[in-house]
C-alpha cells in the first residue's frame, strides 16, 4: 500500500490512530508518518514479528529509535535466507509518496529464532507493547500453535481476527476468558480497514495504551464488532 493512500483511507474511515506492521519489518514506517505529518492521523512504529513456534506477535513502539533497536534485535535472529521475487513476492522500501528506495534483499516471511517468551521480554525491554495477534486464526495463531496463553509471560491483551464477532469470542475460544480483545484489522489492502477498536486515552502512547487496556485511570477501550468481517453495532467495552 502507498503511504499516502494509506493516511487518506484512515481519515475517511475516521480514524486517528494506526500501526504499521510489517512482517519482520520496519523500513516503511518512517514513511507513512511522513506522508501523514500534520494531517491528525498518529502512526506508530510496529512490526507483527513471526516468533519460533511460528506464532504472529504485533509489537508496538513509541519511537523511531525505539523501532531500530526491536529491528536490530530481528535482523540478529532472523535467519539470513535471500528472498525469491518469483516465488515470494517483492519486498518493497518505498518513501512518503511512494517511490521505490530499495527492496528487502533477506526473506521476510521466515520465523526468527526467539521463543515467544523471548519476544516479549525482549519488546518490554525496549518499552514497547507485545499483543499476540490473530490468536483464533488456525495459521500463525497463539491458540493452534501453543494451545493457550503462557501464563508466565505478561500478556496485556489478544488480537482476535476481524472474522470472529468480539462478542462471541470467547465463547468460540474460552482460553481468551480474562483478556482485553482487541479485533484484528490485519489490512493489506485499503478496504480492509476496520477502525473498530476505540480507545479512551490522553494521547497515542504505549503507556496510555497500557492504561486502557487495563481499564485504569479512566481509560478503556471499545470495540465494535464485525460481522463477516464487517464493523457492525455490538460492542465490547474493557476496563472502567
Amino acid at each position: 500500500m502507498i503511504p499516502p493512500l494509506i493516511v487518506h483511507e484512515a481519515l475517511e474511515r475516521g480514524i486517528l490512530l494506526i500501526a504499521i506492521t510489517d512482517h519482520n519489518a520496519s523500513s516503511n514506517v518512517s514513511a507513512v508518518q511522513k506522508a501523514a505529518a500534520g494531517s491528525g492521523l498518529t502512526v506508530m512504529p510496529g512490526m507483527e514479528v513471526q516468533t519460533r513456534e511460528e506464532v504472529h506477535v504485533l509489537c508496538l513502539f513509541d519511537t523511531l529509535e525505539q523501532m531500530s533497536a526491536w529491528q536490530a534485535v530481528v535482523d540478529r535472529f532472523l535467519p539470513d535466507t535471500p528472498n525469491n521475487p518469483e516465488y515470494f513476492g517483492e519486498q518493497f522500501v518505498v518513501d512518503e509518496v511512494g517511490e521505490f528506495i530499495r527492496r528487502e534483499e533477506r526473506l521476510l516471511l521466515n520465523s526468527v529464532v526467539l521463543s515467544f517468551e523471548q519476544v516479549f521480554q525482549q519488546v518490554n525491554l525496549i518499552g514497547g507493547l507485545a499483543i499476540p495477534a490473530h490468536v483464533n486464526r488456525t495459521a500463525f495463531g497463539l491458540l493452534a500453535n501453543l494451545g493457550l496463553v503462557p501464563v508466565d509471560v505478561s500478556v496485556e491483551a489478544l488480537e482476535i481476527s476481524r472474522h470472529v464477532p468480539a462478542g462471541e469470542a470467547v465463547q468460540r475460544f474460552p482460553q481468551l476468558k480474562g483478556y482485553p480483545l482487541l479485533q484484528g484489522g490485519d489490512a493489506h489492502r485499503l478496504d480492509e480497514f476496520l477502525g473498530v477498536n476505540e480507545f479512551r486515552i490522553a494521547a497515542p502512547t504505549v503507556a496510555e495504551i497500557r492504561l486502557a487496556l487495563r481499564g485504569q485511570e479512566g481509560r478503556s477501550l471499545l470495540v465494535r464488532s464485525t460481522t463477516n468481517g464487517q464493523p457492525s453495532h455490538q460492542e465490547m467495552t474493557f476496563g472502567n
